[in-house]
């Protein structure tokens, strides 16, 4: 515990000195150096992926808001962290790690990121995961759209092919850009998660979307899954979470409203799959998944440079159970996991944030399905706390206008896991054992 409290003296030593000096690099340095614009024009705190309602145009017009004639578009970006969780974790670690205390780097990815023209644009990431010590194809979104006119309305009309359900999505509320914006794969995480976060990067998707006077987005489509060989190419197990039958449906609906130096949002969204478990089909039948939620935020950017965000969603997941429950893998036939997510942000000067997330899952008992825990609950809940510092959000980075750096510690407060706040695996371990502490630092050039 003693190195955990040294390793985070020092990074909050480290945020007020980056805080203190003359600041700026860009956003994703290919689209700034594209745009022209600072790190804090697209992106509150001045670094992604939390976007401003110029951001959240910019992407929406497909990444084609160009002032410069010509840009390299490549852009780099690595992760790297300390971890400490309360208690050792238990089970042998991954290869090359400790139980505990552990440095490492969590990712190292290159993207390809700009436009072409006025009509495409693409993000297109591959990482090195550095835990798993393996490349693969990361978020895929690529864009075609083009801008009219209709009953006086300025309209964008757009098509997506993405890789993740909601990795195309504009708003900081739904799971592939939701708070933490971090996080690394030693940590310890709950035994449940929706399933329309869990298909990013096993899927291929199309999707349509128009965008109405900036203010209402309506977006529809649908995802299959691709082989498995093209899957372990990319660096991908084939097998979880498992197979989609057909094509998956996907929709999506959202309202912003801008008052001056604030704007706010709220939306719908419904991820609707037939999936066969680890692709195996010798059940015959399939489970079905029907995943439909709600989100809203709200910004305020302040004349001195202070931003206020708030970010919220809720996700009812209904499950059929049919495959599973014939291979043995469920206990019941239907089951339904809901999960809620909630943070608030406070950037000093758009450069030194604090951040507060509250998160609960909960759901049915399944004694197969979560019969790693005593309760067979997936229930889990608990606080997540984050500083930062972005000294290069703005102007004048002393390593030019490609680069940008954030700085930042995190504290994970589990109040239950696996069902319990005490004892949840029926060998003594509490919910408040896998409270993880995180420095973590942050560059893209």
């Amino acid at each position: 515990m003693i190195s955990a409290v040294r390793a985070g003296l020092l990074a909050m030593a480290s945020i007020v000195a980056l805080g203190l000096t003359a600041g700026a690099a860009r956003a994703l340095p290919s689209f700034a150096v594209q745009t022209g614009q600072p790190c804090n024009a697209c992106h509150v705190g001045g670094f992604g992926p939390q976007l401003t309602p110029f951001g959240r145009e910019f992407k929406m017009g497909g990444y084609t808001l160009r002032t410069n004639s010509f840009n390299v578009p490549f852009s780099a970006m690595v992760v790297a962290s300390y971890i400490h969780t309360l208690k050792d974790q238990p089970g042998p670690p991954p290869r090359h790690y400790a139980a505990n205390d552990n440095a490492t780097l969590d990712q190292a990815s290159l993207f390809l990121a700009g436009g072409l023209g006025s009509h495409l644009g693409a993000f297109i990431q591959t990482t090195y995961d550095g835990v798993a010590r393996g490349f693969h194809w990361d978020n895929l979104d690529v864009r075609a759209v083009t801008k009219t006119k209709i009953a006086g309305a300025s309209v964008i009309l757009g098509a997506s092919v993405n890789n993740a359900p909601t990795v195309q999505d504009a708003f900081n509320t739904l799971p592939a850009w939701g708070y933490p914006y971090t996080s690394s794969s030693l940590a310890p995480a709950g035994p449940a998660a929706p399933l329309i976060g869990g298909l990013a990067q096993n899927t291929i998707g199309l999707t349509g979307y128009v965008w109405v006077n900036a203010s209402i987005y309506a977006e529809f489509g649908g995802y299959q899954s691709p082989g498995t060989r093209f899957l372990i190419a990319t660096g991908i197990d084939p097998l979880s979470p498992g197979d989609i039958r057909g094509s998956a449906p996907y929709a999506r609906v959202a309202y912003q409203k801008n008052f001056g130096t604030s704007n706010f949002e709220v939306g719908a969204f419904g991820l609707w799959a037939d999936l066969y478990p680890g692709r195996d089909r010798s059940a015959g039948v399939t489970d079905h998944y029907a995943d439909t939620g709600v989100d809203a935020s709200y910004q305020l950017f302040r004349k001195n440079k202070d931003v206020f965000t708030l970010n919220s969603r809720y996700t009812h997941e209904a499950q059929r159970l049919g495959a599973s429950q014939a291979l043995g893998l469920s206990q019941n036939g239907a089951n339904s996991l809901n999960d809620i997510r909630i943070d608030a942000s406070y950037y000093w000067r758009n450069k030194i944030g604090a951040t507060i997330g509250a998160f609960d899952t909960w759901g049915s008992a399944d004694t197969l399905l979560y019969g790693g825990d005593r309760t067979f609950q997936p229930d889990t809940s608990g606080l997540l706390f984050q500083i930062d510092g972005t000294p290069f959000g703005g102007a004048g980075s002393p390593l030019g206008a490609r680069f940008n750096v954030r700085v930042g510690a995190q504290y994970t407060l589990y109040t239950k896991f696996g069902g319990a706040q005490r004892n949840f695996d029926a060998m003594g371990r509490n919910a408040s054992d896998n409270n993880t502490f995180r420095v973590f630092t942050w560059i893209a050039y």
